[in-house]
């Protein structure tokens, strides 16, 4: 755990009643905020600075938006992309409340080499995002999950032995598995029994 990063977007309030095509002419994003206290407020936001940060931050680093109102702590919870050109057309950020643990799926990143590998065994990961409840100020981007004790087959990391930031509670099971040691089994290539119904027969 490395310590929570923070962003901040410049955001300029946006007439409801503009259409996103002038929004996009004009090179910004069209974009709404919300929260459990706020009501849902039309925002327009620079492409380009969107974009960065978007490449940046992904679902689990906080945002500040400033320039309308407070500036608001908040994570991009909902993106729209151009199925062809990839350019964002709208973004949602949900605005968190101040002194309120939020729950969110992390991502996480497996580090070391294990040893089994060097052995001839398969690593299995299993898991690939843990869910947890923390302090957004501690909020991580992602959570290493070591792995260069994997050596025998059987051996297995679960999600309660990945160190988390001191504010944060484990949500997904703790003896799920994330990662796990199996054999390599040299596959013996069989003649598929010819099936009753390529003989003429009905398939019941």
């Amino acid at each position: 755990y490395s310590g929570a990063m923070m962003l901040t977007l410049e955001v300029k309030a946006r007439d409801a009643k503009s259409s996103p095509e002038t929004v996009r002419a004009e090179g910004a994003v069209p974009a709404v905020y919300y929260g459990p206290k706020e009501a849902a407020q039309p925002i327009a936001i620079n492409a380009r600075s969107l974009e960065h940060v978007w490449k940046t931050a992904g679902e689990t680093t906080i945002i500040t938006l400033q320039g309308v109102g407070d500036a608001k702590d908040t994570l991009i919870r909902d993106v729209q992309v151009h199925p062809v050109t990839g350019k964002l057309l709208h973004a949602d950020f949900y605005v968190l409340e101040k002194g309120k643990k939020i729950t969110i799926n992390i991502p996480l990143e497996f580090v070391g080499v294990p040893p089994a590998e060097k052995l001839g065994h398969a690593v299995v990961k299993a898991l690939h995002e843990v869910e947890i409840e923390v302090a957004p100020a501690e909020l991580p981007h992602s959570l290493d999950v070591d792995i260069s004790k994997l050596e025998n087959v059987g051996d297995h990391v679960t999600a309660a032995d990945i160190k988390l930031p001191p504010s944060a509670t484990l949500k997904t099971d703790g003896s799920e598995i994330v990662a796990s040691v199996t054999a390599v089994v040299e596959e013996k290539i069989e003649e598929a029994p010819v099936a009753a119904a390529a003989e003429g027969e009905a398939a019941p």
